[in-house]
């Protein structure tokens, strides 16, 4: 076996020595070029004539509360929308949700007059509250935005002291049977 092995040694030592001695010169490496720097970016140079001006960011929006009271739009011991009633929530708050960009929430806040049991009045108020909620909605306010509360009589407006008969108070605490709609969000 050392006979095989020290052949093959041989003949291994041959070969390489045989690979390595080869009299053609081996090319020289090229070194890599560097690469090309690149151009600088034209500068702009304001004109002598041309002050420079700063570019303005936006203002960010801010938000917005707005209370918005509509009143003597029912009509006594009623809680619907007549079409005087609806046209002044058109002009009074319809209009003015327009302005906003963003709508956090509305509140729709009923209230009553005196008259009444203190029971009776609370729910009035609250469908009071309950019938402009839906006529905003109609107008496309989002409904899940829009909270309902009522007051019924106690958070008057006018008192009407001086009112001895009945048909005088219901006219006198008119401005009692109101709805009160505070908006906050995000204005245009």
């Amino acid at each position: 076996m050392s006979t095989k092995r020290a052949i093959f040694g041989a003949l291994f030592s041959a070969a390489l020595v045989a690979g390595c001695a080869t009299d053609e010169p081996k090319p020289a490496a090229k070194p890599e070029a560097p690469a090309p720097a690149p151009a600088p970016a034209p500068v702009a140079t304001p004109r002598a004539a041309e002050p420079v001006k700063p570019v303005e960011a936006p203002a960010p929006k801010k938000p917005a509360i707005i209370n918005l009271a509509s009143t003597e739009l029912f009509e006594f011991n009623k809680a619907t929308l007549g079409a005087d009633a609806r046209a002044k929530l058109d002009a009074e708050v319809v209009a003015k949700l327009k302005d906003f960009g963003d709508i956090r929430y509305v509140n729709v806040n009923g209230h009553a007059d005196r008259l009444g049991t203190p029971g009776y009045n609370q729910r009035l108020s609250e469908k009071r509250a309950e019938a402009v909620r839906a006529y905003l909605v109609s107008k496309g306010t989002d409904a899940g935005k829009v909270e309902v509360f009522g007051f019924g009589k106690t958070l008057p407006v006018k008192s009407c002291p001086d009112a001895r008969d009945r048909k005088a108070a219901i006219e006198c605490l008119a401005p009692n049977r109101r709805v009160q709609i505070e908006v906050q969000g995000l204005l245009r």
